[in-house]
This record gives structure tokens, C-alpha cells and sequence, in this order.
């Protein structure tokens, strides 16, 4: 008879690793839409970064518990994760393509 804890371990870290992504991008991306309209952005950037880098790390180590294999899943799932927010959090058709660039 198979072993399903194992099983269901492993999707459990790939799981946690793209809420952990989510988390890091979706944040990233929240950051950079408040820190350019705001008055002290190197604020913004920085309290970010320390606070998405400390909730994923700390993710990764609650995970990976010292299992190569758990935490390869887990950062799978973060990989997944990016390029999924990154397609949800696309506004290229949004952007100017013709004449100046916006910011000038």
C-alpha cells in the first residue's frame, strides 16, 4: 500500500512556497505602486524589503526543517508564484508605446 503522508507533505511545502511567493512579488509590486506616489519612498522600499525578506525566510527555514526535498518544493512553488503575480500584475497595454515615455 502506497504512503500518502508523503505525498501530501510535499504538496503542503509547494503549497506554502507560492503563498510564500505571493506574498514576497504581490508585496514587491504593492510597494512600488505606494513608494512612487510617496513623499519618503526609500522608507517604503526599505521597511519592505526587511519585511518580505524576514517572512519568507523565515517560511523557508518553518519548511524545509533541514529536507532537501521540502525545501526544493517549497522554493518551486515561490518560482511558480512569481511568474503568476507577475502575469496578474501586467499593465503593458496600459503603457504608452508610441512617442514619449510617460515619465518625461
Amino acid at each position: 500500500m502506497p504512503e500518502y503522508g508523503n505525498w501530501i507533505t510535499w504538496l503542503a511545502a509547494l503549497l506554502v512556497g507560492g503563498t510564500l511567493g505571493v506574498i514576497f512579488f504581490g508585496g514587491l509590486w504593492w510597494t512600488v505602486r505606494r513608494g512612487a506616489a510617496s513623499a519618503t519612498p526609500a522608507r517604503w522600499f526599505i521597511a519592505s524589503l526587511l519585511l518580505r525578506t524576514a517572512i519568507v525566510l523565515s517560511g523557508f527555514y518553518a519548511v524545509g526543517a533541514g529536507q532537501p526535498l521540502r525545501l526544493g518544493l517549497c522554493l518551486l512553488g515561490f518560482v511558480l508564484a512569481r511568474a503568476i503575480v507577475l502575469r496578474l500584475t501586467d499593465n503593458s497595454a496600459a503603457l504608452n508605446t508610441y512617442g514619449e515615455p510617460p515619465c518625461v
